[in-house]
């Protein structure tokens, strides 16, 4: 199974600098890809062109840039210009609906048929990411292409029905977020029966987990601080309701604030939906997750009390 590194991931009190730190780290080690995700704070292109330039062979996948918020060509020039200014370096893109707290609470956008919308952006992208140097920018335009592509992967998060089936018709690569691998078994097959129906061999199935080997109780409280923020989400809440954490579930839904939330989360939550325990613990828990039909896990380092995640990604290096 392949193991890559998520340098930023969701919103929350690590440095602004910690990517970079994480990403320099993940160069040095070994490992093949750095995920770029976007949020508040950073943008994916302006963040994954700074790694770029501080390091020297991994490749970077720029997202998920929300689809409510940048058109598909803006995505498309994006990923091309940074790898135009890093030298080359293979540069993909993952996108997804983002959530309407994101969309309409950072953006001021409103989030509507986000489906549909991720449904074209994916249609487009799959040309416009090859489009070569004289070419139209996109078709019927007067504009012509001027920069190679980039040369990485599509890739679409998904977890509902219809996102499963926009990955499956349209993406090198489907991405998972802060899941089991009870879940990751459903979402496989899932995903293969709509590569079936779509005539397509199935994409490679990632998943962004949360990791900590040996962690300290602040990087246990930052991998809680992950979930908290996903147990109002549709989809996300069952699974953690059904893995017993419905208190926590029901506070969310009642609107209780972040730090109750935390309280209200025991410390086993972690390693629910994550790579989180002694080295041991945490190779099996990656088999489990192969077993069920994961490709690749993108390790997203627990940093509090470990800049960089260096314990972490030291423990986990490539062979």
């Amino acid at each position: 199974m392949d193991v890559s590194v998520v340098a930023v991931a969701r919103e929350d009190d690590s440095p602004v600098e910690e990517p970079l730190r994480i990403a320099e780290l993940a160069d040095r080690l070994g490992y093949r890809e750095v995920w770029v995700g976007e949020g508040p704070t950073w943008d994916a292109f302006v963040l994954a062109t700074a790694i770029g330039a501080a390091t020297r062979r991994v490749a970077l996948t720029a997202g998920p840039v929300p689809v409510s918020v940048r058109d598909a060509y803006s995505i498309a020039r994006g990923a091309a210009g940074t790898a135009a200014v890093t030298g080359g370096r293979a540069v993909g893109v993952a996108i997804g609906t983002a959530s309407k707290r994101v969309v309409e609470g950072v953006h001021g956008r409103p989030r509507t048929r986000p489906a549909a919308a991720l449904e074209e952006s994916a249609a487009a992208l799959r040309t416009l990411l090859h489009a070569e140097p004289g070419r139209p920018v996109v078709p019927g335009s007067p504009f012509r292409r001027r920069l190679a592509p980039p040369g990485g992967p599509l890739t679409v998060a998904a977890f509902g029905e219809r996102a499963v089936g926009i990955a499956a018709a349209h993406a090198d690569r489907m991405l998972l977020d802060l899941v089991t691998p009870e879940q990751v078994r459903i979402l496989r097959g899932k995903l293969d029966a709509a590569a079936a129906r779509a005539g397509r061999t199935p994409p490679r199935l990632a998943a962004w987990l949360p990791a900590a080997v040996d962690p300290r109780p602040e990087q246990v409280r930052q991998v809680l601080g992950s979930i908290a923020g996903y147990l109002t989400v549709p989809g996300y809440s069952d699974m953690f309701r059904a893995a017993g954490f419905g208190t926590a579930v029901g506070l969310a839904a009642s609107g209780a604030g972040r730090g109750e939330l935390l309280d209200a989360l025991p410390p086993e939550a972690a390693s629910t939906v994550g790579l989180v325990g002694d080295l041991a613990t945490v190779r099996a828990r990656a088999g489990a997750y192969a077993d069920a039909g994961l490709d690749e896990i993108a390790l997203v380092p627990a940093t509090a009390g470990d800049p960089g995640g260096e314990r972490t990604l030291g423990a986990l290096r490539p062979a």
